[in-house]
């Protein structure tokens, strides 16, 4: 079997984009993970005390990165904000411990700035991953001292179960979250901001806001006014984010199972009735981009759920997220096989792409799946794809193209294009066919370049392609019509 598949992976490398077998690589699809820094669980282990614990803090994300990037992944959910902590130098909350050993210490660089710099490097966009209704446990809240929100804004702060929480109905939660998420967007070129936990807590019956319900509820049902509160924070963050930067993607990360459906029962555990997350609503008012719903199940409880946020779509992006934890033997006992069937069912159903939680699972193979995905799902690049409903207009083509054969190599340089939103980077594509089909994704050699030249140094000299054409794209994932980038003795 394993044979077969190679076989068939090697044409389809050829082939590109064909259907052959009935199997196709897109070139739009995103492919994410998630990189947890709660605790150092993906990144970093090394603590950053000195020069050396920055380094080796630095160089164990370029690995990371790298390692993605060889597998052709295109999207990293970098955990931005913990619980009630952060990874980058903010007015509202502290540094997190995981970067130094203690809170609210200084790592001595801007671990955000650094990953959201490497990411682009590597052609992936990084999305701030944003825990946001959860503030820490009783101890950690404790340890924070006069810098901890629960200190800052009582008010908004609700204790339940030994851990904190913001109070979703209060609307003063509205603002303080949305001078967080003004902060990360106005200064940090993020891509996108992913929403975690933005949810009540489990057991949400019994959460303990009686006295924001009699001042805020106005006769509403409870069940509602808990579901229009965090509507009403999904959208005045949205709106937050899209003032300052209309193409960074808002998203956000819902149960796995929106509610019961005709096909099977979420059996008492699903987004909408048990922790009051309308996510698809979400969708249907335009207040979100995608949703990387945590389809964290198998069988029936994956299958059916999967295909009832794609039917709610809204023409918005869905990106499950599979479990690949459960394939650690501590954790679950599944195999390779239940993620391979997801796998290939929702590429079947042609899902907007997948999710991986998280990243160290990924990172060490468990049970093969950084080989499956490197050999046979992604062997071939692919691309976000074009946000269209916020803006579906192309940058100008790239013009003025300057080709320099090197000894080993080539030297490509050509005048800037402007767009009507948002600033842009060049993608570049090669082939030995004439002209370079920029369709086919096996022709992408760089999915990101902020400047306006880029050198191509192959190992060895048969490895470099004839033709060449570089493309702007904006923001929103628009691109242009390509440029063509060859050497007068390879025209046609």
């Amino acid at each position: 079997m394993h044979i077969l598949r190679k076989i068939i992976s090697c044409l389809l490398f050829v082939l590109g984009t064909s259907s052959a077998f009935g199997y196709s690589f897109p070139k739009h699809e995103i492919r994410a993970v998630w990189i947890t820094t709660l605790d150092g669980l993906d990144w970093p282990t090394a603590q950053a005390t000195g020069k050396k614990g920055i380094e080796k803090q630095k160089q164990e994300l370029c690995h990371i990165l790298d390692r993605l990037k060889q597998a052709n992944f295109n999207t990293v959910l970098l955990q931005t904000r913990i619980r009630g902590d952060v990874i980058y130098p903010s007015l509202y909350e502290p540094y997190t411990t995981s970067l130094t050993g203690e809170t609210g210490k200084n790592p001595g660089y801007d671990p955000l700035r650094f990953a959201i710099e490497e990411c682009h490097k590597r052609g992936m966009e990084l999305h701030a991953w944003i825990v946001t209704i959860p503030v820490g446990s009783v101890q950690q809240i404790k340890s924070r001292g006069t810098k901890s929100v629960v200190r800052k804004k009582p008010s908004i702060c609700k204790l339940y179960q030994k851990a904190w929480y913001l109070d979703p109905g209060n609307p003063q939660t509205d603002d303080y979250l949305a001078g967080i998420v003004r902060e990360i967007v106005s200064q940090y070129d993020v891509d996108g901001i992913n929403f975690d936990y933005i949810r009540y807590p489990e057991q949400a019956e019994k959460f303990p806001d009686k006295d924001t319900y009699a001042q805020y509820g106005r006769g509403k049902n409870k069940h509602q006014w808990r579901r229009d509160n965090i509507t009403r924070i999904v959208q005045r963050l949205h709106n937050e984010i899209k003032s300052v930067k209309p193409w960074v993607k808002v998203s956000s990360s819902p149960i796995g199972k929106y509610n019961d459906t005709n096909r099977y029962s979420s059996h008492g555990w699903n987004a909408y009735k048990t922790v009051y997350q309308d996510a698809q609503q979400w969708l249907e008012m335009g207040i979100h981009d995608i949703l990387f719903p945590m389809m964290y199940f198998q069988d029936n409880q994956f299958y059916p759920f999967v295909l009832d946020w794609k039917e709610n779509d809204n023409g918005k992006w869905i990106v499950p997220g599979l479990g690949i934890y459960f394939l650690n033997h501590k954790t679950a006992n599944w195999t390779i096989n239940d993620i391979v069937r997801q796998l290939y069912f929702l590429r079947n159903i042609q899902a907007d792409g997948q999710a991986y939680f998280r990243s160290r699972f990924l990172l060490d193979n468990t049970q093969g799946i950084f080989d499956e995905l490197q050999s046979y799902f992604y062997l071939i690049p692919a691309v976000v794809p074009p946000m269209t409903w916020t803006d579906s207009i192309a940058p100008a083509t790239p013009t003025e193209p300057v080709f320099t054969s090197l000894e080993r190599g080539v030297h490509l340089q050509w005048k800037a294009s402007s767009d009507n939103l948002s600033p842009v980077y060049y993608r570049i594509y090669a082939s030995d066919a004439y002209p370079v089909n920029i369709d086919n994704p096996a022709n992408l050699i760089h999915a990101r370049i902020e400047d306006t030249q880029y050198t191509f140094l192959p190992e060895f000299p048969w490895q470099e392609p004839f033709y060449w054409a570089v493309t702007a794209v904006d923001r929103c994932g628009n691109e242009s019509l390509p440029l063509e980038m060859n050497h007068p003795l390879f025209l046609k």
